[in-house]
């Protein structure tokens, strides 16, 4: 790839606008101006990353040039720490979905937040998500990534909550619904408090990890850490290698919501629906992807005179990403909450991309998988952008959030009804759309790789994917008329959104099309040959015989894994679309399919588990404490301390009055005793005086000659 000359502060531009941004959010007033700039800002990142994305397009490298601002700076000199941008070819790529899929959801916001009292504040928060997300893809090293990191925390918080009157139709989840006896319905501000201690979680961890990597290495920087690997002998030689990159993917098991911290991700859609693409599609979800795609190569390269070292790191990787896959597509199966199902649906297609990440580093070609987990995220996030946003529409249409009380809207929303046909299609992982070519790509390197076990996992979730996409689908379009007759007897006229609300999705559902058919021109290819290119711009001067981009189409794995979807599809399609059968004749009130469909339906138990084990009991142990320690003891202990001393100060007053007092009462009338006797002598007489002088020598001539004894001589 020949380079290609870019000015340096377009790279820095990209994630630097987004934040300016934010701060002229409440420098605009209100209205049309403040609307205008919270668009115009992520529009202009998304062109200076539309022309980093020209040459790589066109096959060349990106060369950074000094200009204004160099692509790396001094940043905390006496520790020898630079914060600079990255803009390889593979990095490109990322930055523009972030850039060009959040700038399509801010256009949304327009009209569906039109008139909220919040509107600044969301605008702020919004951009200010944008920017973080894209210091994170960016940056060149773990420490300014751990910045963005968290400010995409903060706002994730901000925005999960944003409705914190926690008015009850804004709550996620069906009041009343309980498991184990636990409450499954949120309200936005507990939705928003609970992402973010879960999410904590996993930062600690990585926080942890990368502080022994620092610590062993010096450094921070990707490109010095894969040049000079030491540092990994030396973990390895103390055990501590797998355990401080485990440390880290602990900070992308939260973000991106993998097993065991996915709980948060479902409730996390009590914020708006745009909130909810930007989310699940460009930002904070996908934060944990970039992590892995980041330590993955430097950890495996670094180990690659003794790759079985490392290895079980990327198997662990690779089975989390599995396990939650299939975990949060049985979940999706059965609910009826639109934004919940596809929040299930996100948690799932991650899953996807931490397979492919985590099977990188257990196939004999890592571009295989890296580029793999790339092509499965460009896909989703252009999707799945699109089925959230429908999702704010349908649900602003019909006044229900269920997808049980919408049904018959075929006729009424047909560009609706064609992009959401689209996005369903492409989740499901039907040919030629996108979705088809990005899972093909995943499950073809479990089966390149000799994992057989991850294969059958992943094509299986294929197959329950299609099960509830069309299921979604069907419910929502081809569901009779009576089954939400209060919703469409409301206020909202069921029809198509003003342009500015369907022209964003639609767009996503045209660039679903047009990344399926450059699937036919060998677009997996390109993206092995993005991902080899930013391999070799970690390890300068490095050469890497098992990297390869010459990727070709496995029809043993596409058409096993094509079985488990059309079963899938054929499923769904009878139940929900012909229904020619009832789905609930198939689940009785009581039955192992009943008993199956309430585990699936309370979320295997495992949030309900978490309230249990982690809020309940320390909240009981608490009450417990305070009954029977701080009441039932510190208390008491307080109480009798506080009479011992009421009683002790008794008596010391009684001491004070009766000993002390009186004892300094008779030494006064003493002295005035004898200060009245002296007062006698004094009598003004002189010739008293002379008198008195007179014994007094007398006196003192005797003692003189008794002491000295001179009275013997006289």
């Amino acid at each position: 790839m020949d380079p290609v000359n870019i000015p340096s502060y377009f790279v820095w531009l990209v994630f630097v606008l987004p934040y300016v941004g934010a701060l002229a959010a409440p420098l605009t007033g209100r209205g049309r101006i403040r609307d205008v700039v919270a668009v115009a800002f992520p529009f202009l990142s998304a062109m200076f990353a539309l022309v980093l994305l020209v040459p790589v397009i066109e096959g060349h490298t990106i060369a950074l040039v000094n200009s204004i601002i160099p692509a790396s700076v001094p940043w905390i000199p006496e520790l020898g720490i630079n914060f600079g941008v990255l803009s390889d070819p593979y990095t490109v790529i990322i930055a523009n979905l972030v850039a060009w899929i959040s700038f399509l959801v801010m256009l949304y916001s327009v009209d569906y937040m039109k008139g909220d009292n919040g509107l600044t504040r969301y605008w702020f928060f919004m951009s200010f998500f944008i920017g973080s997300m894209q210091l994170i893809v960016l940056s060149d090293n773990l420490l300014s990534l751990f910045i963005g990191w968290e400010g995409v925390g903060l706002c994730s918080y901000a925005l999960i909550g944003y409705y914190y009157h926690d008015e009850r139709e804004n709550w996620v989840g069906t009041p009343g619904s309980k498991a184990l006896g636990e409450e499954q319905a949120y309200a936005p501000s507990h939705a928003g408090m609970k992402a973010f201690f879960m999410t904590r979680i996993g930062d600690l961890a990585m926080l942890a990890g990368i502080l022994i990597l620092f610590i062993t290495s010096g450094t921070f920087n990707y490109h010095q850490l894969a040049t000079s690997t030491g540092w990994a002998t030396t973990l390895a030689a103390g055990g501590l290698l797998v355990p401080v990159a485990l440390l880290i993917f602990g900070g992308a098991v939260g973000k991106s919501a993998q097993f065991p911290l996915q709980e948060w991700l479902p409730d996390a859609m009590a914020g708006p629906a745009p909130v909810s693409a930007l989310i699940h599609a460009a930002t904070m979800v996908n934060a944990g992807v970039v992590l892995v795609a980041r330590i993955g190569p430097i950890f495996y390269f670094a180990m690659q005179s003794n790759p079985a070292l490392i290895q079980p790191f990327f198997m662990v990787v690779a089975w989390i990403g599995g396990i939650t896959a299939f975990l949060a597509a049985t979940q999706a199966m059965v609910g009826f909450e639109l934004k919940k199902l596809l929040a299930y649906s996100t948690i799932s297609q991650i899953g996807y991309m931490m397979l492919a990440l985590g099977l990188a580093g257990l196939s004999t070609n890592f571009a295989e998988g890296l580029s793999a987990g790339l092509y499965q995220l460009m896909s989703h996030a252009i999707f799945k952008a699109a089925l959230f946003l429908m999702a704010g529409v349908l649900i602003h249409l019909t006044g229900t959030k269920y997808i049980n009380e919408m049904g018959g809207l075929k006729d009424k929303l047909k560009i609706t009804f064609a992009v959401f046909l689209i996005a369903a299609a492409s989740l499901s992982g039907l040919p030629p759309l996108s979705g088809f070519w990005a899972k093909d790509a995943v499950l073809a390197t479990a089966w390149n790789s000799g994992q057989f076990g991850l294969f059958l996992l992943g094509s299986a979730t294929a197959g329950i994917t299609a099960f509830y996409a069309f299921r979604m689908f069907g419910l929502i379009f081809y569901g009779a008329r009576e089954q939400h007759p209060e919703a469409l007897a409301g206020t909202h006229e069921v029809k198509e959104p003003s342009p500015i609300g369907w022209i964003p999705y639609t767009v996503l559902g045209a660039g679903t099309v047009l990344v399926g058919l450059l699937g036919f021109a060998n677009l997996e290819g390109s993206l092995q040959a993005s991902s080899i290119a930013y391999i070799y711009s970690l390890f300068t001067g490095s050469a890497f015989s098992s990297l390869t981009s010459a990727a070709s189409f496995d029809i043993v794995p596409a058409g096993i894994t094509l079985v488990f979807v059309l079963v899938g599809l054929l499923l769904a399609v009878q139940l929900y679309v012909r229904r020619k059968v009832s789905p609930s004749s198939l689940v009785k009130e009581s039955g192992f399919a009943h008993g199956v469909y309430r585990f699936l339906e309370n979320r295997w138990y495992i949030n309900a588990v978490y309230y249990k084990a982690f809020v309940n009991a320390p909240l009981r142990a608490s009450y417990w404490t305070l009954d029977h320690f701080e009441i039932g003891v510190l208390q008491r202990v307080h109480g009798g301390g506080a009479s011992l001393a009421v009683r002790l100060s008794g008596a010391g007053n009684w001491f004070d009055r009766n000993v002390v007092d009186a004892v300094s009462a008779d030494f006064a009338a003493a002295g005035k005793a004898l200060s009245k006797a002296f007062r006698r002598v004094q009598t003004g007489v002189l010739e008293q005086y002379a008198l008195v002088l007179a014994i007094g020598l007398i006196l003192l001539l005797f003692f003189f000659l008794l002491v000295t004894g001179l009275y013997t001589s006289i």
